[in-house]
C-alpha cells in the first residue's frame, strides 16, 4: 500500500524521509487552471521533487459554479481542459472532485436540477480527463461542508450514472465518520473506489495524533476488496512534517497491517 500526505510539493524531501510514498497537491495551488500558460510555474515547482505527485485535490475554484443559475459549461470546459493538460505534464493521475463551494446547491434552487447539472458537468469533463490519462474521483463531503454528495452511496449515484472508467469514487475517513456513513455501503462501492483520504474524526487531526478514530475496520474493508489504490493523509493543522509525519506514516502502516 502506498501512503502519501496532502502538502505542497516543496515538502517532498521531508515527507520522503518520514516514509511517505507520494505527495498529494492542490489543483488551485499547483495546476492553476485560471492562470495563463505564460504565468504558470507548476512544472518549475515540480522539478527535482523528492517524491512523485500522484494526486491533486480541490478540482474547482469556489467561484466557478457547476450548480445553480450561473452555470457556464463552456467556461468550465476551458478551465478543466487546462487543468487536465497540466496534470498530465505534471505526472498526476488522480484529480479529486470535492470542491464544496463550486458544487453546493444555492438556497431555493431545485435539488434535482442541481443533480442533473453535476451529471452534465461530469459527462463533459470525464472524457476530457480520459484523453489526458486522468481519473476523476468524486469525494463525499460531510454535511458540515457541503449540501450535496454527502455519502459514499450518493457519490456512487454519479459514478454509475456517468458510467465511465475515468470517473470513480473517493472515500475520506473524516467525512465518512462525521456523517456516520456505512461500512456496508463502502463494501458495495469498493470496486469503484480509486483514492482514499484519511484523518481522525476528532478535529480532523492527522491519524494517531490525538483523534478518536479506529482505522482497522475501515482498512479491513479495503484489504478484503484488495483495494489497489493509494491512501493520502488530508488533515488540518498538519504543519510540522519533520517531526509529525514519521509518526503518522508509521501509525497508518501499523493499522493497515493489523486490519
Amino acid at each position: 500500500m502506498q501512503f502519501g500526505i496532502c502538502a505542497a510539493v516543496e515538502s517532498a524531501g521531508d515527507l520522503k524521509a518520514a516514509g511517505a510514498d507520494f505527495v498529494e497537491e492542490n489543483v488551485q495551488a499547483l495546476l492553476q487552471g485560471e492562470v495563463d500558460d505564460a504565468q504558470w510555474n507548476g512544472l518549475q515547482r515540480l522539478r527535482g521533487a523528492a517524491l512523485p505527485v500522484l494526486a491533486a485535490n480541490a478540482l474547482l475554484p469556489g467561484g466557478l459554479k457547476i450548480v445553480g443559475p450561473s452555470l457556464d459549461l463552456q467556461g468550465l470546459r476551458k478551465y478543466v481542459s487546462c487543468v487536465f493538460r497540466r496534470a498530465k505534464l505534471a505526472g498526476i493521475k488522480i484529480l479529486v472532485f470535492g470542491s464544496a463551494a463550486a458544487r453546493n446547491v444555492p438556497e431555493g434552487f431545485n435539488h434535482q436540477a442541481a443533480r442533473e447539472q453535476i451529471v452534465e458537468f461530469l459527462n463533459m469533463a470525464t472524457p476530457l480527463a480520459a484523453e489526458q490519462g486522468i481519473t476523476l474521483v468524486a469525494e463525499p463531503l460531510s454535511r458540515r461542508e457541503s449540501n450535496i454528495i454527502n455519502s459514499v452511496s450518493e457519490a456512487m449515484f454519479y459514478v454509475k450514472r456517468v458510467n465511465h472508467p475515468n470517473f470513480r469514487c473517493l472515500v475520506d475517513s473524516y467525512h465518512f465518520w462525521v456523517d456516520d456513513d456505512s461500512l456496508e455501503d463502502l463494501k458495495l462501492a469498493m470496486p469503484w473506489i480509486a483514492h482514499v483520504h484519511v484523518a481522525d474524526k476528532g478535529g480532523r487531526l492527522a491519524p494517531g495524533e490525538g483523534g478518536t478514530s479506529d482505522y482497522k475496520p475501515f482498512f479491513r474493508v479495503m484489504k478484503q476488496a484488495e483495494y489497489p489504490g493509494a491512501i493520502s493523509v488530508e488533515a488540518m493543522e498538519f504543519i510540522d512534517f519533520k517531526n509529525t509525519a514519521p509518526r503518522v506514516i508509521s501509525f497508518l502502516k501499523r493499522a493497515w497491517q493489523e486490519a
